[in-house]
């Protein structure tokens, strides 16, 4: 018989070891495999959730733009509130609103030019490569008319930041045509950049113009530059025969 109460034997733990242990993992970064992994995880959800709460603020700046107004009249709780977080916790994602003005111009000249590549790869299918151009452009103004007013309102804006972010899409978007034209033309690299700028000028003006118009007169307006780019790529490929012509004539003589 048993004259003592009945005790729960614990494991002992050596508290000392532990916090050595805690203190070892702190200091030197070697963390053990699960604990590693736990982290992990948490982190990657954390970045997750706040990559889609990034996300969120800026579509909703994007959703209230419009043709009577601008970024610059936008501010920080309208967009917080519509993206559905506190006004403080903005801060958590940009550091004021021009920040997130600038991702929003890098956001819409990205999505231009991916919707262009995408044309160039159904034109190497087979297909008319100014037509084709130009009726991705007009749908990407259609699906997408507050990111090609921001870069239009931005490009001559007054924010300086703006306006060098601005012309450096287009810059991309004009050398990017340029690689296109150089290696289906097979012309130098000066021809081409010359020919791409024009075109890009010229389809820009057409996408102010095409903002505000109905579905008819978009469809002129489409046909219209259609015809205004085949002249420059006509011009551009004669200047070039005839510089050629030149150099020739000069080297007979």
């Amino acid at each position: 018989m048993c004259f003592f109460p009945a005790v729960e034997h614990k494991p002992y733990v050596n508290n000392h070891s532990q916090s050595q242990a805690n203190r070892l993992i702190l200091f030197s970064g070697i963390v053990p495999s699960g604990l590693w992994k736990d982290s992990t995880i948490v982190m990657g959800v954390r970045a997750q959730q706040k990559e889609k709460t990034r996300r969120s603020l800026v579509e909703a700046a994007f959703s209230q733009l419009s043709a009577e107004r601008s970024f610059a009249s936008l501010s920080l709780r309208e967009v917080a509130r519509e993206a559905g977080i506190a006004p403080t916790s903005f801060y958590r994602h940009f550091r004021d609103v021009d920040e997130l003005g600038l991702t929003m111009v890098d956001e819409s000249g990205l999505m231009l030019r991916q919707l262009m590549r995408q044309a160039r790869q159904r034109i190497a299918k087979g297909g008319s490569v100014i037509r084709t151009s130009v009726s991705t452009f007009m749908e990407f103004i259609g699906n997408n008319p507050n990111a090609f007013r921001l870069l239009l309102r931005e490009r001559s804006g007054t924010s300086a930041a703006f306006r060098a972010a601005v012309a450096r899409e287009i810059q991309h978007f004009i050398a990017e045509l340029a690689d296109y034209l150089e290696l289906e033309n097979h012309m130098p690299r000066a021809f081409t950049e010359a020919q791409a700028e024009a075109m890009v000028t010229i389809v820009f003006s057409a996408g102010a113009e095409a903002l505000d118009v109905s579905i008819e007169q978009r469809k002129q307006l489409e046909e219209r530059l259609v015809l205004q780019l085949r002249m420059i790529s006509k011009g551009a490929y004669y200047w070039y025969r005839r510089e050629q012509e030149k150099l020739a004539h000069q080297t007979e003589e």
